[in-house]
């Protein structure tokens, strides 16, 4: 009898979030292996993807030197393991509370003190205008290499750390092809809950052991 195949797709970004959003710390110091094979049970898992946007150096140098470092340290733990990277762009977003308060500044007919009428307009024209990063190209990653390794037969099961629910086509393609797929995070997502064939709820005391 052929012993099972296991294969983790962790989406870097969601599953660091979701870990901070549950209080855990020194994320840096997590041992994935050990995760892994908590997770796989008595199974041995075959492959572990790791997912996230790449952090160049326009987008800060110790920023970009952190991350470095931190998939260095994670491809070092387990030759199991590659890493995968997407993009991470700046994307201008316009703050709608604080485009309405300077609306609203100039209509005003109360009379105020000049000097909270200079302070909120300061802030309204700080805030009213500002950029984000998103990270580009790493959902897609994901969902291409897990419908793709399934229709290579590359695992039996998946194990996707991630509550993203963008990801759920990708899961129900994978399940058709014949694959278990257990999805696990911090976080929940019904989307994912309901296409698995099992969502792993991770609480804070379930890490307990598993950093260096």
């Amino acid at each position: 009898m052929s012993l099972e195949r296991i294969g983790f797709f962790v989406d870097g970004s969601n599953w660091y979030h979701a870990c901070v959003a549950i209080g855990l710390r020194g994320l840096s110091r997590l041992n994935f292996p050990r995760m892994f094979a908590a997770l796989a049970g008595r199974s041995a898992w075959t492959f572990a993807r790791y997912y996230v946007g790449r952090v160049t150096r326009s987008g800060g140098h110790q920023r970009a030197l952190n991350q470095e470092r931190f998939l260095d340290a994670l491809r070092a733990q387990d030759p199991r393991i590659s890493v995968h990277l997407g993009r991470i762009e700046s994307r201008p977003v316009v703050n709608e509370a604080a485009i309405e308060l300077k609306r609203y500044l100039s209509s005003l007919r109360v009379r105020i003190a000049p000097s909270v009428y200079r302070d909120l307009l300061r802030i309204a024209e700080a805030h009213d205008r500002s950029v984000v990063m998103v990270e580009k190209a790493v959902d897609v990653q994901i969902a291409v290499d897990i419908v793709t390794l399934a229709e290579r037969d590359a695992y039996d099961t998946a194990f996707l750390l991630s509550a993203d629910g963008d990801l759920t086509p990708a899961v129900a393609a994978a399940k058709e092809d014949g694959r278990r797929v257990i999805v696990a995070s911090p976080a929940r997502s019904a989307q994912l809950a309901s296409a698995a064939d099992r969502y792993l709820h991770l609480r804070r005391a379930w890490f307990t052991g598993l950093f260096d």
